[in-house]
Parts: structure tokens; C-alpha cells; sequence
């Protein structure tokens, strides 16, 4: 079933490296990326792939592997169904769940007309008519469940004749379903909207369908927000993370257990958000990961009886760096997967009593064993307001402090996504760093891991607080003497990518150079063509045509970048998606064209067949290439 190879093998694993003491584009590119696959059902190994791409080939390869939970040499494995517990299959084993997509409502031209099969025409009466990067096509996601003892039985649709989703689309996955515990039921996590109020709602909901008597329960209808995640403990007990507030897709995210037959939450008391969350073996606690001070990392929330006091969450894990996922849990020992600014995805096991980390995998170690790293520097900013605000700063490899650097100024997405020791394969830091930039990263606000009213002040503000936040950032590393205050950038994407477009009319000669990639340029369009209306509904107030809403009116005229444009006056780099549904292509295009109708240098990279991300890895090259070559220029 499998052979067994020595660590050293993952050196011929690694990129083919050359004489580079820096990461480079293609280094980046050809980084092995880590994936935790689970725990074998004895407890004692972890079961993970490493996949790789090869430039010259223009191909992806991937090999899976076996390594004790304590440590020691990896086997690579054929086959590991055997090895790991599946979720789809029902504790009793009768049952498979499976998924497939429904077609139930008519779309195309050939679904009205059948004397038309060239015809590619799409009709629409209503929303939601696209989503992310994909437009509707009347087929809707479902599960099913089959015996397994007779592979020619019919698989049942749990949601015949729904058109909803589940997995819910575009990212939702076998976290959205589960078999309960007794194997009578399934649950499932799906929106049960559909038109105009699918488009403007957050409100997913917990069901559970009963195989005995086909009939469908809600469990979460008094709940208006996002219902999520859900899992049971070993005892039978039902946990899930909810959002409570309706359209708003950064709330609070908490988590609830059933407990006497009541929905408690556990983290109600609690200043902050949690990313994700996995039940104890044992089932008397939860371990989840969530954002904190710039960095993520992994608690422990203990399980109260009826008549206990609900408990503040443990912190297990400390240091400058994220644990970003749960692979899984045996006994006293977390899998988790973690990273920081110098480093990619690699898997480590936590002693769960006293929170040390061990490093199981080392997929890249020959990589970083050959370059040289950037010094990561957490930095306190005061802000325009008197707050202390967590600044990353991103120093060249041998940084010299008496020489001076061109330094970039990183505006985040989201807006509301944490600012922590992520490592992205294009908005990398390490990379940018090893071009001979300074990174001054501002955990601004609207940035979760600083308590909820730091995460939510961004909401009706965006050209507001967090724009002066981004200033006093830049300005504030501007006074060392090894910053070159006449080759200052501001870069980012997304809401990121707005803030560039915003900064460009408000930055009063501090920078020499931008870059937007999906930033939105215009509100008014942006509303007309987004998809989760709910977004910009909760965040900018409403739609620009409600003339009686303030708050409303203020974003689509005063924090709206293309009433701004004429204040531009600053070379800039417009990146955009094709096939990017959420913040759609006009947004670029109609910000390269004002440009350059206003003689200001710029140029426009575009990928059509790219979404709100490059994910093309030749693709991503070039977005790596184009980004350094307009610095240059630029800077």
C-alpha cells in the first residue's frame, strides 16, 4: 500500500533552486503547498498531500503521505480511504451521503426553445442571476443519501424540488452536511431563498431531514443571520457558529451548543470572532482558531452543564505566526496547519496542556533553507483618535538601516478580514520584500482580533477613520531615517484596491505610485451589478437612490472614488478579473479610462478569465512580473 521514505526525500520534493539568496516570482510559484487530509482513525498518524506545479511543464502533481502525530520519517501512500473515518458514510454504515446539481428552473434559450441548440442567450427574471464568477444556470446543488449494501439502489434527494443549494454555492463544502449521531438524520446548511431576498440575506439556517419520516425541521428559523458549520460531539451534542444580524456578513461569528434542549452561546461574553471550531474527542470542550492582535491562533472553550456559569475561552497557542485550520484532535494532541510572513502552509502538532508546537511536515525546508528571510516587526501606531493601532513592517533580507528604501504601504481586503501572518501566494510579502521593499501593513480599522466595535467601525465609513488610520501608518514610518519619502506606494486589492483609488485623491503628494487589483471605483455601479447585494446594503447604508438615507447618500457621493477622480494625479496600475462577479469588470475599466483620459500614467492588466483572485499559476507569473516591472518604473 505504501513504501516508507526519509524527511531528506522532501528535498526532492522541493523547487529546483538556483543561485538566488532571495525568493524570487518563480520560487513563489513553485512553493510545495501542504494539505492536512485528517487523523487515522487509531489516533496515531496524520494522513496529508503536498502538491506542486513545474513551470516548464505547465502541470500540477500531488503525492500523499503518512507521519506519526509524534513525529518522525513520512511514507507516501496509494490509497488512504481505509485509514481515515468518512463523514459521509452513517454510523450505523447503512447509509452514503452523496451530492450532485439539480436542474429545475429554465435559463438558456435551448431550455425554452428546442429548434435553437446553437443559441448560448441566458433569460432572466429576477436575481440572484450570477454569482462570484459564475452565472446561474437553473441547476441547484443537493444532497442525497444511498444504501450501501446495494449499489443499484436509487439515491433519495433530501431536497427534491428545492432550488437551493447545499453545499451552498460558491464555497460551501462537507462542512455544510453531516449525519446525526443515531443515523436517523441528515442535516444540512443552505439558504432556503430565492429571488431578491437570496440577493440581499445572510440568512442561512441548520436543517434536519428524517429519513423515517421524509419531513424537514429547521432548526435555526429563530436566528436571522448566517447559521454554519455544523458538528456533534461524541456525546451527541449539537454545536454550530451563527452570525445574528441579517445582511451583515462580518458580524460577530459565534459559537452555540445545544444544552437541555436550549441554544446557549458560548462566546456571547466574549470580545471576539471565531474563524472555525472542532469538538473535543471527549466532548467536555471545543477547540476553535480565531483572529487576535494581528495574528490567529488556536483556544479552548470548556462545555457547561445547565446550571454552570459559561466560562471566558482559553488561549493555547502564542507567537507571531497563525494557526489557521484544524486538521484534527487525538487525546492531548491538536494537528492544526500553520504559517507566518516567511513561510507557507506547513502542519504541526500542539500539546494541547501547554500549547508547544511541533512541526510535523517540512515541505519547503530547502527552499527557505537557501534564502534569505525578512525581519517581521509588529509595530504600535497612534492613530488620528488617540488609538494604539498593531502596524506589521516587512524589512528587506539583510536590511541595512543605513541605506534608504523604497516602502509600501498595503491596503487590506475584505473589509473586514484580518490583517494577520498570512502568506499569500501574490500579495506575498516576503517576495515583495525581496525586491527591496519596506511593507507597512496597518491593522486598521474594520480588522477582526481587536474586539467587535474595532471590526465594526469600518461599516458606513469607508472613507473615513480607517483612511486616517492608513495615513498615520505611512506617515509614521516615513520619520525613519531608512524610508525614502520620495518612493512611497500604496498597493491592494479588493476593498484594498478601493482604498488605493481613494488614497489617490486624498494622499496630498505623499506617494509616487499605485496599484488597485479588483478595487471599486464607483459605488453607483458597483450596486447595479454586484451580486450579494447584502454587502453593500450593510456597508455603505443602501442603495444610492434613497435620497432620505444619509448614510446612504455619504458612501455613494463623499467615499465614492469616482467622485474623487479628478484629484488624481499619480501614476497607477489597474488590475482586474474578468470573471470577477463581485466587484465586476467595469470597475477597473472605468478607472484605467479616467486615467488615462486625464494624461496620468497608468496601465490596465487584465485576465479574463480570472475571477476577484489570479489562480492560474502562469497566470500569477505574469501578475508577479507586470508588479514588480511598474514598481520599477514608478518607484
Amino acid at each position: 500500500m505504501y513504501k516508507t521514505i526519509l524527511n531528506f526525500t522532501f528535498l526532492i520534493l522541493s523547487i529546483g533552486l538556483t543561485a538566488q539568496d532571495v525568493l524570487t516570482p518563480e520560487m513563489l510559484v513553485q512553493l510545495n503547498k501542504v494539505s492536512g487530509k485528517g487523523i487515522t482513525k487509531d489516533g496515531k498518524n496524520l494522513i496529508y498531500s503536498i502538491s506542486s506545479y513545474t513551470i516548464e511543464t505547465n502541470k500540477k502533481t500531488s503525492t500523499t503521505y503518512q507521519i506519526p502525530i509524534k513525529g518522525g520519517g513520512a511514507q507516501v501512500i496509494a490509497d488512504y480511504a481505509d485509514l481515515l473515518t468518512d463523514k459521509n458514510i452513517s454510523p450505523n454504515g447503512r447509509y452514503k451521503i452523496t451530492t450532485a446539481d439539480v436542474k429545475l428552473e429554465k435559463v438558456t434559450g435551448q431550455d425554452y426553445y428546442n429548434d435553437v441548440p446553437k443559441s448560448n442567450v441566458k433569460i432572466y427574471d429576477a436575481l440572484n442571476y450570477r454569482h462570484w464568477d459564475t452565472w446561474e444556470d437553473g441547476a441547484f446543488s443537493h444532497v442525497f443519501y444511498k444504501s450501501t449494501k446495494n449499489e443499484t439502489s436509487e439515491a433519495i434527494d433530501i431536497m427534491a424540488g428545492e432550488p437551493f443549494d447545499c453545499p451552498q454555492k460558491p464555497f460551501g463544502g462537507s462542512e455544510d452536511f453531516l449525519w446525526s449521531p443515531d443515523s436517523n438524520h441528515i442535516l444540512y446548511v443552505t439558504k432556503k431563498l430565492s429571488g431578491v431576498d437570496y440577493a440581499v440575506s445572510t440568512n442561512s439556517d441548520i436543517y434536519q431531514y428524517n429519513l423515517q419520516s421524509k419531513t424537514t425541521t429547521n432548526l435555526t428559523s429563530e436566528n436571522k443571520g448566517y447559521d454554519t458549520q455544523p458538528a456533534f460531539s461524541s456525546k451527541g451534542q449539537l454545536a454550530w457558529l451563527q452570525m445574528k444580524r441579517d445582511g451583515y456578513e462580518s458580524d460577530k461569528n459565534d459559537i452555540i451548543v445545544i444544552i437541555d434542549g436550549k441554544h446557549s452561546n458560548l462566546t456571547a461574553n466574549w470580545d471576539g470572532t471565531v474563524n472555525s471550531f472542532v469538538w473535543q474527542d471527549k466532548g467536555d470542550k471545543i477547540y476553535f482558531v480565531a483572529p487576535v492582535q494581528g495574528t490567529v491562533h488556536l483556544f479552548e472553550i470548556k462545555i457547561p452543564s445547565s446550571e454552570e456559569k459559561i466560562s471566558a475561552p482559553k488561549q493555547i497557542t502564542n507567537g507571531q505566526f497563525d494557526v489557521n485550520g484544524i486538521v484534527g484532535q487525538t487525546k492531548n494532541t491538536i494537528v492544526a496547519s500553520r504559517r507566518d510572513m516567511n513561510h507557507a502552509v506547513e502542519l504541526y502538532s500542539v500539546n494541547l496542556k501547554n500549547g508547544e508546537m511541533q512541526q510535523l511536515t517540512h515541505a519547503n525546508d530547502a527552499t527557505y533553507n537557501s534564502i534569505s528571510l525578512s525581519k517581521i516587526e509588529k509595530r504600535m501606531v497612534k492613530t488620528t483618535d488617540g488609538k494604539d493601532m498593531v502596524t506589521w513592517v516587512i524589512y528587506p533580507p539583510n536590511f541595512d538601516p543605513s541605506k534608504k528604501y523604497p516602502t509600501l504601504l498595503y491596503c487590506q481586503g475584505g473589509p473586514q478580514g484580518a490583517l494577520s501572518q498570512f502568506y499569500s501566494f501574490r500579495w506575498n510579502f516576503q517576495l515583495m520584500a525581496a525586491n527591496g521593499y519596506i511593507i507597512v501593513a496597518p491593522n486598521r480599522r474594520g480588522m477582526p482580533g481587536y474586539g467587535v466595535e474595532w471590526n465594526e467601525q469600518i461599516s458606513k465609513d469607508y472613507g473615513g477613520q480607517n483612511m486616517q488610520d492608513y495615513l498615520s501608518a505611512i506617515d509614521e514610518l516615513a520619520k525613519e531615517p531608512y524610508v525614502d519619502n520620495d518612493r512611497l506606494g500604496a498597493i491592494g486589492a479588493s476593498y484594498g484596491g478601493y482604498s488605493v483609488f481613494y488614497l489617490a485623491a486624498i494622499h496630498e503628494g505623499r506617494f509616487k505610485s499605485f496599484i488597485s487589483h479588483d478595487g471599486i471605483f464607483d459605488w453607483r455601479s458597483m450596486y447595479g451589478t454586484t451580486e450579494e447585494l447584502f454587502f453593500v446594503d450593510f456597508d455603505l447604508g443602501g442603495a444610492y437612490w434613497d435620497k432620505n438615507n444619509k448614510a446612504a447618500q455619504k458612501s455613494h457621493t463623499e467615499f465614492n472614488p469616482a467622485e474623487k477622480v479628478s484629484m488624481w494625479n499619480t501614476p497607477m496600475l489597474i488590475i482586474q478579473g474578468g470573471l470577477d462577479y463581485r466587484v465586476p469588470i467595469g470597475q477597473g475599466l472605468a478607472a484605467f479610462q479616467a486615467a488615462q483620459l486625464q494624461g496620468i500614467k497608468s496601465k490596465l492588466l487584465f485576465f479574463p478569465e480570472e475571477n476577484h483572485w489570479v489562480l492560474d499559476n502562469q497566470n500569477s507569473l505574469v501578475w508577479q512580473r507586470e508588479f514588480y516591472k511598474w514598481l520599477k518604473e514608478t518607484l
